[in-house]
């Protein structure tokens, strides 16, 4: 495949599994927020200053207000802490607007230690939230 695409569940019957940008540009959407919480979401293709990646560019032209994305390459145990605790945050706190659901996640990660109450190494680094950034509307 010659074009950035979402791996998906593998479907099997010989199917790929992969969600394509051409995939993506055929959906109509009414998505407040997409989030693309994979390594490098945000990533360009190198040629410029693109704020964001063909992928994510794609579910905004496919009617996305909003995108959570990633600006490197995330650990998995913090990647999952920092991305419920945004949903949590707004279900506990509706009234907040997804950029500060993102930045009380963020403050949250980085207070955590890494090992069930034994302190081995601490999420407070930047590698374990700094990745994540909201781009499009940051509003409810």
């Amino acid at each position: 495949m010659d074009q950035p695409a979402l791996a998906l569940a593998n479907p099997g019957g010989g199917q790929h599994g992969l969600l394509s940008l051409d995939d993506i540009l055929t959906l109509k959407l009414d998505a407040d927020w997409v989030v693309l919480s994979a390594c490098n979401t945000a990533a360009g293709d190198g040629r410029g200053g693109e704020a964001v990646s063909g992928l994510g560019r794609g579910f905004f032209y496919s009617g996305s207000r909003s995108l959570l994305v990633t600006h490197w390459p995330v650990e998995t145990v913090s990647a999952q802490k920092l991305v419920v605790g945004v949903f949590n945050e707004l279900g506990n706190a509706p009234q907040i607007i997804r950029a500060e659901a993102l930045r009380r996640s963020m403050l949250k990660v980085m207070s955590e230690d890494g090992g069930e109450g034994k302190l081995r190494f601490s999420y407070a680094h930047p590698i374990f939230w700094a990745p994540y950034a909201l781009v499009g509307d940051g509003g409810n």
